[in-house]
């Protein structure tokens, strides 16, 4: 998937049956790091390349990363034939303990609870505000059409906070689009999930 805007270029491709190998470069560091590990511990293949005008400010260029991240999520679930469906994950990062609960129903939805106030004024390496965090999570939910809650129930550092968010994302998402033998079609009452 690609957007283009005055603002930023970002190309992003995915594969949810990968082995978590990334190739990762948006200009803004620390969220390059994020990504990273979104693709490693949801074992996405996951190429993410972008530019943007990080001399302003790192908003345009992550908030565009997440809505084509977010799109190509989407192509790639694909009819979600034959997959979990939910998925969730408790990840901690030293004093930071994170959950993320996922359902790709293609009902979009983002809940983002319990990061410490701190975090609406903290950059990190001076480049990624963590403010962004659950702009981030919203709008991949929203392009993807998953249900995403991600709730933070401890924590002082922001870097820890974030990536241990990041990470319950990653291994949430990797659960829910894991192959279920038992299953013939998507996981359903209603024999079709909305795309």
């Amino acid at each position: 998937m690609e957007r283009v805007t005055k603002e930023s270029s970002v190309l992003v491709e995915v594969d949810l049956d990968g082995t978590g190998r990334t190739e990762v470069a948006t200009g803004v560091p620390f969220f390059d790091h994020m990504l990273d590990a979104l693709g490693k511990h949801g074992a996405l293949d996951l190429v993410v390349r972008a530019s943007g005008d990080v001399e302003i400010d790192a908003h345009h260029t992550v908030e565009d990363v997440a809505i084509v991240l977010g799109q190509a999520l989407k192509q790639a679930l694909g009819d979600k034939s034959g997959i979990r469906r939910f998925g969730d994950a408790w990840i901690p990062m030293d004093e930071a303990l994170a959950q993320a609960v996922v359902d790709v129903s293609g009902r979009p939805y983002c809940v983002h609870t319990g990061e410490p106030e701190s975090m609406a004024g903290f950059v990190v390496g001076g480049h990624y505000p963590t403010v962004l965090n659950r702009h981030v999570f919203e709008s991949i939910a929203f392009h993807a059409g998953i249900a995403l809650h991600v709730r933070v129930t401890g924590g002082r550092d922001p870097h820890h906070i974030t990536e241990a968010e990041y990470k319950a994302i990653a291994r949430a998402l990797r659960a829910a689009v894991e192959p279920d033998a038992r299953l013939e079609g998507p996981a359903s009452t209603k024999g079709v999930l909305e795309s």
